[in-house]
């Protein structure tokens, strides 16, 4: 008989899918070795063709205006929490490092000691700082901080140095508070600021240029703080480390305009990140691909894909169709034109 096409039903299914998706997943992800390596591909690409009919059908019974999707599926704060994941890796920092800030006293540092340190400290007005990653780092016989801001505003913040100079201080308060100096001294810290909004940031990386013109004796006292800006609109392709770097491998895919520059650097870091200790980055690589990269196809599983290997495989399945979508967009927006353009011949002829 008919099928009821009911809220209760549609969430029913959708709840019954998702619970043997992950069952099955977790028996993949259980096949660890090289041995298993060609299982789980295969495996992983049913996985994703058993998703997306699995969802094809339920949505034949989807009530209407019940579970329409969303074209803002990942809001802002999926999009920051995903970066964030990425970047609480010691991975990620160790590229970051060694691949953005062309210094020389980097090859001092003993990247087997990176260690995330707890970025959530209270001002004296209550005010917490959630939203930063810290971590820390040997550099000679003390620690070296590197503080990671990661700015995703519209807009670019024009006084992002006093920004800096309120969290170090907090950094160093904290500090002070735990006691957690060495000697009794501060530690140095590097503050870096990671934009990736369309306009190209302009704002001062050093405090002192937005400080008024002072007398020499005068600019003793004033404070100081610089940061290290990393735009990532602003490097392009041949500025990017040409060796394996996981950080100018999120430049790639934010700065892609293409599906098939996004499949080759995804292939790119399936192949880097084979190890099974390497299993939580790739997880994180494959939330942050679908939250930032993927968020504006509609035609995307709204079932969140765990693996990278899946990733691969819904983007090697889909890169075809979405060019014959955009050469069609291409072909009927040239008609289009064409006919506006004729319309307004005639009318320039009727004219004259």
């Amino acid at each position: 008989g008919p099928v009821p096409r009911t809220e209760s039903f549609w969430e029913d299914g959708q709840q019954a899918v998702s619970c043997a998706l992950r069952k099955f997943g977790t028996i993949l992800r259980s096949m660890v070795g090289s041995g298993f390596r060609e299982t789980r591909r295969r495996g992983s690409a049913c996985v994703v063709s058993a998703r997306n009919l699995a969802r094809d059908v339920l949505n034949r019974f989807r009530p209407q205006g019940i579970g329409q999707d969303d074209p803002k599926q990942y809001p802002d704060c999926m999009h920051d929490a995903s970066y964030k994941l990425l970047f609480s890796h010691a991975e990620m920092i160790k590229d970051l490092l060694q691949g953005f800030v062309p210094q020389s006293w980097v090859q001092a540092l003993d990247f087997s000691t990176l260690e995330k340190v707890n970025a959530s400290y209270v001002a004296d007005d209550l005010r917490n700082r959630h939203d930063d990653v810290v971590w820390r780092v040997r550099f000679q016989d003390h620690w070296l901080y590197v503080y990671l801001l990661l700015e995703f505003q519209s807009t670019v913040d024009r006084f992002m140095a006093v920004r800096i100079l309120s969290y170090t201080g907090l950094l160093y308060q904290d500090l002070i508070r735990s006691q957690s100096l060495y000697q009794d001294r501060l530690p140095p810290v590097l503050p870096i600021v990671l934009y990736n909004g369309d306009a190209r940031w302009k704002a001062a990386v050093d405090l002192s240029e937005l400080i008024h013109p002072t007398p020499r004796e005068l600019q003793t006292y004033q404070p100081q703080q610089r940061y290290l800006l990393l735009d990532e609109g602003a490097h392009q392709e041949s500025s990017l480390p040409r060796v394996r770097n996981l950080v100018a491998a999120v430049f790639r895919l934010e700065n892609s305009r293409s599906a098939e520059n996004v499949l080759a650097v995804v292939t790119a870091l399936l192949d880097w990140l084979q190890g099974p200790q390497q299993t939580s980055l790739r997880r994180a690589f494959s939330v942050w691909i679908q939250r930032v990269i993927l968020a504006n196809h509609s035609d995307i599983p709204r079932e969140p894909l765990i693996e990278l290997e899946e990733v691969h495989t819904m983007l090697a399945q889909r890169v075809e169709q979405w060019k014959q979508e955009w050469r069609a967009e291409g072909l009927a927006e040239g008609r289009a034109e064409g006919r506006a353009e004729g319309r307004a011949e005639g009318l320039q002829n009727e004219r004259f």
